[in-house]
């Protein structure tokens, strides 16, 4: 929704009157790919994802974007069946860090995310040295995800625990944050804290834009 909603408005901020963007949508059942997750089954979420992929551009998609960091880690897959550009989530955050003084950046997202390669590669291949919590930090931060946020729950008490963890990646030489999920921003934003913030799904959907034009 939150991809919806700012594509449309992006393309309506730059053409005005009652301009909003042509979007093919595929939607999957998150429950299949959480249960596939939680079995380490990768290969079938990858070929769930290409096939949605391909019909897509076959639907006439001119360019492919997938809508949650997590299943970047089979991006590569995805582009390999593809002709049209896929823009990739990671790629759009990390050229939008390089243009801040930020070099070193924590890292939050869901414990795939932050514990695998496949998205601390992208940004370490444009001179991004990323930094990621401690084991028992990481199982809170997934755990709200999944548990709470997934499900629309706010709590002040989980702000709390993102934010201390904030704190501590701060102190361990953090320069700025990547809110590395797209739920992270229902709990976190500028407003809660002084270091600098990037919200992936806002950049993503910026570059999205962009990428119509």
């Amino acid at each position: 929704m939150s991809y919806y909603k700012g594509i449309n408005q992006g393309v309506s901020q730059r053409l005005g009157g009652h301009h909003n963007a042509k979007i093919l949508l595929s939607s999957v059942n998150f429950a299949e790919f959480v249960a596939l997750k939680e079995k380490g089954d990768w290969d079938t979420q990858a070929q769930l994802l290409c096939d949605e992929a391909k019909r897509l551009e076959n639907a006439g998609a001119d360019f492919i974007i997938l809508a949650t960091n997590t299943m970047h880690k089979m991006a590569k897959q995805i582009e390999a069946v593809l002709n049209a550009p896929f823009l990739h989530l990671a790629d759009a955050t990390a050229n939008r860090i390089t243009k801040t003084p930020y070099r070193t950046i924590g890292l939050l997202g869901t414990k795939y995310t932050m514990t695998l390669d496949f998205y601390k590669e992208r940004l370490i291949a444009k001179g991004i040295t990323p930094l990621i919590p401690n084991e028992q930090d990481i199982e809170k931060i997934n755990n709200i995800i999944y548990d709470e946020l997934c499900h629309g729950v706010i709590s002040d008490q989980s702000r709390c625990v993102y934010l201390d963890v904030i704190a501590k990646m701060k102190a361990q030489g953090a320069q700025g944050i990547i809110l590395g999920c797209t739920e992270i921003t229902m709990l976190i934003n500028d407003t809660h804290t002084a270091i600098p913030l990037f919200d992936t799904t806002k950049i993503h959907i910026e570059d999205a834009v962009s990428m119509i034009f």
